[in-house]
């Protein structure tokens, strides 16, 4: 049986924004999961409605900026700015278009790649050792967005 990661359709259109701005150059993105309890669902058709998984399936729904903390980064040679803990996977961008995962690639136990033109529907998913998994998009958003946005 394949893992599935699943995701908000929000943080995958944020990311590929992010990453058509910085193209060509790649770009790393940590991120962080929340409760799929912890979601409100969206009305649009986006992804998978909340009542079809569980309420304690960890969704991909909010990311630390990539390049916050920069300068404190390169003199530490560590990131200072991501809390310990939090990161549940990582966004890779790649502008060549090959969505695999490679060694260079800042690996991580759960993957994501984006590759031109930057949409949310081409992210892959993989793990650690580059193999593909499951990726389910999720019509759902944070309470923090959900506030920003009313």
């Amino acid at each position: 049986m394949t893992e599935t990661l699943h995701a908000t359709r929000a943080l995958l259109s944020v990311l590929c924004d992010l990453a058509a701005d910085a193209d060509p150059r790649p770009i790393d993105v940590s991120l962080a999961a929340t409760p799929a309890r912890d979601l409100r669902p969206i009305d649009h058709d986006a992804g998978v409605g909340l009542t079809s998984i569980p309420d304690d399936t960890r969704v991909l729904s909010d990311f630390y900026f990539p390049d916050a903390g920069d300068s404190i980064n390169r003199v530490f040679g560590m990131d200072l700015t991501t809390p310990s803990g939090k990161t549940d996977a990582r966004f890779l961008s790649h502008p060549t278009g090959d969505p695999s995962i490679s060694t260079t690639d800042d690996l991580h136990a759960r993957l994501l790649v984006g590759v031109p033109p930057w949409n949310p529907d081409d992210v892959r998913a993989y793990d650690r050792n580059g193999r593909r998994l499951s990726l389910t998009i999720v019509a759902a958003e944070t309470e923090e967005e959900a506030s920003v946005l009313d």
